[in-house]
């Protein structure tokens, strides 16, 4: 049986937390993103302590989705 590299990629910008899974370096297995978008638009921009609290709350939630859709 050939082994397979599963690669898991883990990034937050300032208002986005996403996760992906690539294997060998070229097939996208999965690519999850949660978007805080809705949450700052009363502020009219980004929000530091929102988006932290908000990336603290989904990141493994957003992980966990990644892994599994992955297979």
């Amino acid at each position: 049986m050939e082994e397979r590299l599963l690669i898991l990629g883990i990034e937050t910008s300032c208002d986005e937390t996403a996760a992906a899974v690539v294997e060998d370096g070229r097939y996208i297995r999965s690519n999850i993103i949660a978007s805080q978008t809705k949450f700052h638009e009363p502020y009219g921009g980004v929000v530091p302590e929102i988006a932290s609290r908000k990336h603290i709350e989904m990141i493994n939630q957003v992980v966990d989705s990644a892994i599994n859709e992955a297979g």
